[in-house]
């Protein structure tokens, strides 16, 4: 015989404090807008722009084969996004298991200064924009004048660096005074709450 669905089935009886009509929650449900209510705050210790540039330029650093000092530089636009990064090393090309990564020597072309790229010139060349008018770079140390030279004629507007422990140098005071005569800012970055990590990665650069 077929059977109607629903039919022949006993009704359930009402849980104690809940009525025919209505069903009451279980103790300890929580509905959707209890759940959606614990996770609509969004993070409060997220990086700042400058904070995340300045990590994707101690980041690039990572690249250099250069055993003393690694650097990198990151360029960005006025729409907070990256059109640049670069770090120091030897010109494309040139083998850098035969040219030289010492710091000191009793001629100069056997030292590494006369052929490495620093990292500033390398964010600039490797630009995947038509130029860097107006852009910022952030960059771990600050320029030194020929990257200064490079800096302004480029056409960036403002330079972020983590460490000027160089300041008092010949090039340092030169870049300087370039950047001030072209009207390049250029800032310190400061530590904040949220960049513990970047400055515990720099800490041993920064020395």
């Amino acid at each position: 015989m077929l059977r109607h669905p629903g039919r022949g089935r006993r009704p359930r009886s009402a849980a104690p404090g809940e009525d025919a009509g209505r069903r009451v929650p279980r103790a300890g449900y929580r509905g959707s807008a209890d759940r959606s209510e614990a996770s609509c705050k969004k993070r409060e210790d997220y990086l700042e722009w400058p904070e995340y540039f300045m990590a994707v330029a101690f980041l690039s650093a990572q690249r250099s084969k250069d055993p003393s000092s690694q650097v990198g530089a990151c360029i960005v636009n006025s729409e907070n996004k990256i059109v640049g990064i670069g770090y120091n090393g030897m010109p494309n090309g040139c083998s850098d298991d035969v040219l030289p990564w010492t710091r000191t020597g009793a001629n100069r072309l056997d030292t590494k200064y006369p052929y490495v790229c620093h990292a500033e010139l390398n964010a600039i060349m490797n630009k995947n924009s038509a130029d860097v008018k107006g852009c910022s770079m952030y960059v771990a140390l600050f320029p030194c004048n020929e990257c200064a030279k490079l800096i302004i004629q480029a056409g960036i507007k403002e330079v972020i660096f983590m460490s000027d422990k160089y300041h008092d140098t010949t090039e340092m005071t030169a870049a300087r005074r370039m950047f001030d005569l072209a009207g390049i800012i250029y800032r310190l970055l400061f530590r904040t709450k949220h960049s513990e990590f970047l400055w515990s990665a720099a800490c041993a650069f920064l020395r």
